[in-house]
C-alpha cells in the first residue's frame, strides 16, 4: 500500500496518510478539519539488498581461478596465441 502526502489549505500542515489505491482520498485535515489536497510525491527510493543484484554473483566457480592466473601472468586457456591482452600471447 502507498503512502499519499496531503496539505491542508486552511493550515498549511503537510502529513502522510497510508492507505490502498483503491481506498477515497482524504478530505480533511487530521489537525484542523480543513480542506487538503493531496501532493505529488516522489514515492519510495528503490533499494537491492541481498544476493543476486551483481554480475558476480552468477559467475562460473573457475572465474576467480582465472582471474589469479591472468593476474599471475599466465593465460587463462593454456595457449600463448589465445589471449590478445595476455602477457605471453608473444605481443
Amino acid at each position: 500500500m502507498p503512502t499519499y502526502e496531503y496539505k491542508c489549505e486552511k493550515c498549511g500542515k503537510i502529513f502522510e496518510e497510508f492507505h490502498s489505491i483503491t481506498a477515497e482520498p482524504v478530505k480533511k485535515c487530521k489537525f484542523c478539519s480543513g480542506k487538503v489536497r493531496r501532493l505529488i510525491s516522489p514515492g519510495a527510493g528503490f533499494i537491492l539488498k541481498g544476493n543476486g543484484f551483481y554480475a558476480t554473483d552468477y559467475r562460473k566457480p573457475d572465474y576467480k581461478r582465472q582471474a589469479q592466473k591472468e593476474a599471475a601472468g599466465t593465460c587463462p586457456a593454456g595457449k600463448k596465441s589465445s589471449c590478445a591482452n595476455c602477457p605471453n600471447s608473444g605481443k
